[in-house]
């Protein structure tokens, strides 16, 4: 092939990173960095140098829309130069002439992407992707050709990222790195102070300087449950035989279903277990609540699970009550209600840290959608967490609603030592 001249010139930075890269790598780098134009340009380097047949090279962000807004623009600016170059616009690939692709895809829905090969894989924003992303999607798509992965982001409080970048630290076949705005000198120091005069100060320190101790930038129930972690309320809980298990849902079939597993202990609320899965019928989900031999009371379900469904005439209520589920429908209340609710009950919550680490950290993680400008919308942002949370929500208006959980234990004063 003829000698390509892509139109880029990588920073000091830039250019080390580059050449310090492994097949593993998780990048920590501040706002304007220049990252995501940085990890396409060694995708589009990689994929014309590669001598395997058809290579593939995938640039995934948290959605969609996110991956056309933040990369297509500068894909089609850096091969522009390269002769017969072809753009599918409504798929976001761009195909190139040693029959090489490089294709922006969303994270919404990770199940869709399995079954794909790839020879390199980025995933931007990774702090705001579903967390098995790598370990069951991308990991198992790079093996065949041993493709590598790059991970970059803004941190996003301690969630899957953060324990991702922990783990590289410690392993010789990773590449770990943070650049902090304060020590690389992309932003001059005046823009710097400026932002951090205005910008609420945990935004600035997760957004500029990389900090991982700031709540997800618009967490919703961050504080709530950094009191709860604070308290010791994020803990081993086990199950009580004694009592039986309430559980509550959000359902999906191309989306996920979130289930939360619940015992009521006086007025604490113990969250003993958290399954989701998707793309399964309730009688897979009933097998797994047979499974766990959980002594169970009243499985909740929310209003739209009375919606009969066009192929086969019933709805999913009446499915689970077919199979011997006794169930009960949540009433609809507004999201931002619910979201209340949820903030009124959080106090009274315990959870088992191990089997409801992937709904805590949804949870963690749900945060209010923003505007261009980091302004928070009145609503939340629908990706990952939000079957999670939705679950959560029904699981706290339905605990109001419904009076067996008003049951109240005067527990015994410690003895003050």
């Amino acid at each position: 092939m003829k000698k390509i001249t892509i139109p880029y010139k990588p920073r000091d930075l830039q250019k080390e990173v580059h050449e310090k890269l492994k097949r593993w790598n998780i990048l920590i780098c501040h706002r304007r960095f220049g990252k995501t134009v940085m990890v396409l340009n060694e995708m589009l380097k990689k994929c014309l140098q590669c001598e395997l047949p058809r290579p593939r090279y995938y640039y995934i962000a948290p959605t969609y829309s996110m991956a056309k807004r933040i990369a297509w623009d500068y894909l089609k600016h850096y091969t522009e130069v390269i002769p017969n170059v072809e753009y599918h616009e409504t798929e976001l690939k761009c195909d190139l002439p040693n029959g090489g692709r490089i294709q922006l895809l969303g994270s919404e829905r990770p199940q869709t992407l399995r079954g794909l090969y790839m020879d390199g894989c980025v995933v931007d924003e990774m702090s705001n992707t579903p967390p098995n992303l790598l370990t069951e999607i991308v990991r198992p798509a790079l093996s065949d050709r041993k493709g590598w992965f790059i991970g970059i982001s803004t941190p996003s409080g301690h969630n899957h990222f953060f324990d991702l970048y922990q783990q590289a630290k410690q392993n010789e076949n990773w590449y770990a790195e943070v650049f902090k705005a304060s020590e690389t000198g992309v932003v001059d120091a005046e823009e710097l102070a400026e932002a951090k005069r205005t910008m609420p100060p945990e935004i600035y320190e997760a957004e500029f300087e990389c900090s991982f101790e700031a709540n997800a930038i618009g967490s919703i129930y961050g504080q709530s449950l950094s009191k709860a972690d604070d308290e010791g309320r994020i803990t081993k809980v086990p199950y009580d035989p004694t009592l039986k298990v309430s559980t509550f849902w959000d359902l999906g079939m191309a989306d996920k279903t979130a289930i939360w597993f619940v015992q009521q202990k006086g007025s604490a609320i113990h969250l003993i277990d958290y399954f989701e899965d998707s793309g399964e019928s309730l009688e897979y989900y009933a097998g797994v609540l047979q499974e766990r031999r959980y002594l169970y009371d009243t499985h909740y379900f929310p209003h739209d699970a009375q919606v009969r469904e066009l192929g086969t005439g019933k709805s999913r209520y009446e499915v689970a009550q077919s199979l011997g589920m006794p169930v009960s429908i949540i009433p609809k209340l507004s999201v931002e209600d619910g979201i209340n609710a949820v903030r009124m009950t959080l106090q009274r919550c315990w959870f088992d840290f191990e089997k409801t680490k992937e709904g805590l950290d949804a949870l963690r993680q749900y945060r209010w959608a923003t505007n261009d400008k980091g302004e928070a919308k009145n609503r939340p942002v629908h990706d990952w967490t939000s079957h999670s949370a939705d679950a959560f929500r029904y699981l706290c208006v339905g605990l109001q609603e419904t009076k067996q959980w008003s049951t109240k234990i005067n527990y015994p004063k410690l003895a003050i030592v």
